[in-house]
């Protein structure tokens, strides 16, 4: 098949496709413009309500914190004490009440850092956490889901530039997880096989999509990525949740993410902003033998540190459709290394 003519690619982990229009790249652009972020910000911002010793808007202290530092989120989306209730009359009248747990994860004190620039050490540091903090809320009774993400740069509507994600543990298993629950059970049964070890196992041996690797993780464009520079980090070795992960898979795992966002961080010459968390099996999912640990990265720009993707019209209303083809992109992510 020429994939340099239009043509749509399904995503086997949502059962959704995605219009690729690889000829559109070469179109002249005159939209929106993106101001750049800051060049430098200080070690320190006394105005900024997560770095150490500072006050935070609700009143609380931070500690003087020099790793890591978690606390339950000032202005959760969630609530903890939430009712369990429901309204289904009439039938297409449907809600229920959610409840949850919001934390955010500092990565480090220092105000002027990323992810990309902690050392090695602090970065197994942020793993850790990771890890400890889906150990805890995972095992609590009316969790059934574990979401740690993050939005970086303030494209992505961030709303403070030090270093940090979040966590939003929910009661219900939220809809993109949800999807990916049922694809990867209903494959399983189909194939007798997991469907993320044949991706890896595949994008391995061909390399054409493929950015960058170690021995226990890849980081490759997927076949069917809708972000112009979309990135999946998977595991060789199968694994359901970070609890199922060695210590050298949490090592690897931590080396890894910060190549990638290094990777990220030279295509532009800018501090790539982002979206990204990881998927792991919820409690009560259709088969977590079938689960496979993964991790999305959706960054927003198409040509430049000033020109985004939008999401609008035909997106919108009838699909996702990108410019470049995963191909394009994984080389270019490449080159870049």
């Amino acid at each position: 098949m020429d994939f340099q003519i239009p043509h749509r690619r399904r995503n086997p982990l949502t059962g959704e496709w995605v219009l690729v229009s690889p000829h559109r790249a070469r179109r002249p652009w005159q939209g929106a413009v993106e101001r750049l972020p800051a060049a430098t910000r200080p070690a320190y911002d006394p105005k900024c309500y997560l770095c150490p010793g500072n006050a935070r808007a609700e009143g609380a202290t931070n500690p003087a914190y020099r790793g890591t530092f978690v606390f339950d989120n000032d202005f959760p989306a969630l609530l903890r004490d939430s009712p369990a209730t429901a309204e289904h009359t009439p039938a297409w009248k449907q809600a229920e009440t959610e409840s949850g747990i919001c934390r955010v994860l500092c990565y480090s004190p220092r105000h002027d850092l990323t992810l990309s620039d902690l050392e090695p050490g602090e970065m197994r540091g942020v793993v850790r956490m990771w890890v400890d903090q889906f150990a805890e809320l995972s095992a609590q009774p009316d969790i059934g889901y574990v979401q740690i993400f993050e939005n970086k740069g303030e494209v992505m509507g961030c709303s403070n530039p030090h270093p940090h994600g979040q966590i939003w543990a929910t009661r219900g298993v939220p809809n993109e997880v949800a999807k990916e629950d049922r694809a990867q059970a209903a494959y399983r049964r189909e194939h007798r096989t997991c469907l993320l070890c044949e991706v890896a196992a595949h994008e391995l041996a061909a390399k054409e999509r493929m950015v960058l690797a170690n021995g226990e993780w890849v980081a490759l464009v997927p076949f069917w990525a809708v972000w112009p520079f979309e990135t999946l980090v998977l595991p060789r070795r199968h694994a359901a949740t970070l609890l199922d992960l060695d210590a050298a898979q949490r090592e690897g795992l931590a080396d890894l993410w910060q190549g990638l966002l290094r990777c990220y961080d030279a295509l532009f010459e800018v501090t790539m902003p982002f979206g990204c968390g990881l998927h792991q099996a919820p409690r009560g999912g259709e088969d977590h033998e079938a689960w496979h640990l993964h991790a999305h990265f959706y960054p927003p720009l198409l040509r430049s540190a000033t020109v985004r993707k939008f999401m609008v019209g035909y997106e919108m209303l009838g699909g996702p459709q990108r410019d470049l083809t995963a191909e394009q992109a994984a080389e270019r992510l490449r080159a870049v290394l």
